[in-house]
C-alpha cells in the first residue's frame, strides 16, 4: 500500500512540469540575438550603443513578442507632435502596417527625423497595438545615437529605440496612438 502513495506526487509533479512547459512553448518570443540581428539590419548596423540599449531592455522587460521597425518625424515648441508609419512583427504571424501619431507637452524645443525599432511585450495579438500608449520622452539630438523608453497601457509595454538627425532638446509627457490608417489629427 505504501508504495502506491508515493505515485500521485510524482505524477502531479510531471503534470504540472508540462502544463508549464507547455505555457512557456506556446508563448513565442524573440531571443536576444535575433533582435540585435534584426534590429542591426534595420538601422544599417550594429553598434555597441545599440546592443547596450537592447541588452538593458532586455533586462528589464525580458523577451519581447513583437516589435515595430518604422520612421517618425517630431517637432516641438513646448507643445509637440509627433508622427510615425512602419511595420509590426510578431515571432508567429505576418508582417503589418501600423501608424501612430500623438501630442506631447514638456520643456522641449526643436525637430527631429528617427528610425525606430519598439520592442513589443505581452501582445496577444496584433489588434492589441491599436490604442493610445503613455509615455515620458527626453531627448538631446544634435548628433545620431540610441536612445529608448517605455511607454504602457495595461499589460502591454513597448521600448521604442530611436536614433535620427536634428536639433532637438527636452524633456515631455505625451502618448502615442498606433492605427490602422494614417492619420494627421494626433488626437
Amino acid at each position: 500500500m505504501m508504495k502506491f502513495y508515493w505515485k500521485y506526487p510524482l505524477f502531479i509533479c510531471l503534470l504540472l512540469f508540462f502544463v508549464a512547459s507547455t505555457a512557456h512553448a506556446g508563448e513565442a518570443t524573440f531571443e536576444q540575438n535575433e533582435v540585435v540581428q534584426a534590429a542591426g539590419d534595420f538601422f544599417g548596423s550594429t553598434s555597441e550603443g545599440l546592443g547596450r540599449v537592447i541588452r538593458r531592455a532586455f533586462k528589464k522587460h525580458g523577451r519581447p513578442n513583437a516589435y515595430i521597425t518604422g520612421e517618425e518625424f517630431s517637432a516641438a515648441v513646448g507643445i509637440g507632435l509627433r508622427y510615425g508609419k512602419g511595420f509590426i512583427s510578431m515571432k508567429k504571424g505576418k508582417r503589418r502596417k501600423v501608424f501612430w501619431q500623438g501630442p506631447s507637452v514638456g520643456f522641449d524645443f526643436g525637430g527631429n527625423v528617427s528610425k525606430v525599432f519598439t520592442l513589443v511585450y505581452h501582445l496577444k495579438s496584433q489588434e492589441q497595438i491599436f490604442q493610445r500608449f503613455p509615455g515620458v520622452d527626453g531627448s538631446f539630438y544634435f548628433v545620431a545615437g540610441f536612445g529608448v523608453n517605455y511607454q504602457q497601457s495595461g499589460d502591454v509595454i513597448l521600448a521604442p529605440i530611436r536614433t535620427g538627425v536634428g536639433l532637438r532638446m527636452g524633456a515631455n509627457v505625451g502618448y502615442l496612438h498606433y492605427t490602422k490608417k494614417k492619420s494627421w489629427i494626433p488626437f
